[in-house]
């Protein structure tokens, strides 16, 4: 039987204490899931499972990558998985095994990029109150901490490729705010200071028309507009000034494909608009269900520049919300 998973994260050993003594596994909406998205995940799923390497990786271009193994792992616990005795418990077990075997001692650190780092922990936030495993605990505390640590040392209260940048862009301070914020929902402390100073430096890449820069105001995308609409929307903070400028200017994109990171768009996309605008997801989610399952590949897989195993696991995840099982999707 799939499960939910529960929206715990130990953050103290108080805080331990409180999760051990048992909460509810939240339930998806009793939504029927359509026979097309459970036709292209399934096949997706047993894709991931039969080309994960041994140590838990994935061959090919970025297969081995922290943040990619975190997106495989999340594309599983969406789907509802049993991560002790399912099908796919293994894959699971493996992809964290990986993953924690990455984690520096010395401060955190999980691969060598923000970007892994942020998926990676993102994956350990949801994977937490599911998975037996002693070492999350302390792990997850860790990761957080290096998150909170590197915003304190940036003067631009955001985040880039590495924990001692100076500088900042969107789409790494938006992959740290989610982690954060998919953290704080599970029940670690984050302070408020750093979520409003993430969101800060995220308003100061937007523009009039609600659009989303790189690393200024100019220059919107819609890939970058749906990070920091997201990050608002979990945030709960969707009466913030330009939100609703973003959510139009998303809307009049309902038929964009980003040429470069096609599925890091639409992971974010299908969040976005999901937090935003129930409707309007599923005008969008129709879409792209039609639109991925005419270029999936016969073994489940998705092309892609990026390596088939990233292609495959960010066109899994856009397809998430369709299920609803991870804690990230509560609204």
């Amino acid at each position: 039987m799939r499960k939910s998973i529960i929206a715990s994260i130990l953050a103290s050993s108080i805080l331990m204490a409180g999760i051990s003594s048992g909460q509810g596994i939240p339930r998806r909406q009793k939504d029927p899931i359509p026979a097309s998205v459970e036709t292209v995940y399934t096949k997706g799923l047993r894709y991931l499972a039969n080309t994960q390497n041994d140590d838990g990786s994935w061959s090919g271009t970025y297969g081995n990558y922290p943040g990619v193994v975190g997106l495989c792992v999340l594309a599983f616990l969406a789907h509802g998985e049993d991560a002790n005795h399912g099908p796919y418990a293994d894959n699971i077990r493996k992809g964290l095994d990986f993953l924690l075997k990455q984690q520096k001692e010395s401060n955190g650190y999980i691969g060598n990029s923000m970007y892994n780092h942020g998926f990676a922990t993102l994956a350990l936030a949801e994977s937490y109150g599911m998975v037996e495993d002693k070492r999350l605990a302390p792990a997850l505390k860790n990761a957080v901490k290096l998150i909170l640590t590197a915003q304190e040392n940036n003067p631009k209260g955001g985040w880039r490729y590495t924990p001692e940048s100076n500088d900042a862009d969107s789409t790494v301070a938006g992959c740290q705010l989610v982690a954060l914020l998919a953290a704080r929902n599970a029940g670690v402390p984050v302070p408020d200071a750093s979520i409003e100073k993430g969101l800060k430096y995220m308003a100061s890449c937007r523009g009039s028309n609600g659009a989303y820069g790189y690393t200024s105001r100019g220059g919107g995308k819609p890939t970058l507009t749906a990070i920091g609409s997201l990050c608002y929307s979990l945030s709960k903070n969707k009466d913030a000034k330009g939100f609703q400028e973003s959510l139009e200017y998303l809307k009049k994109q309902m038929d964009y494909r980003d040429k470069y990171y096609p599925y890091y768009f639409e992971y974010y996309m299908s969040q976005a608009l999901f937090h935003a605008d129930e409707e309007v997801w599923k005008a969008w989610n129709e879409k792209n269900v039609r639109y991925l399952s005419t270029i999936q590949a016969a073994d489940g897989s998705f092309p892609g520049n990026k390596g088939q195993t990233f292609s495959t696991a960010g066109a899994l995840l856009s397809l998430a919300l369709n299920y609803r099982f991870l804690p990230i999707y509560e609204k």
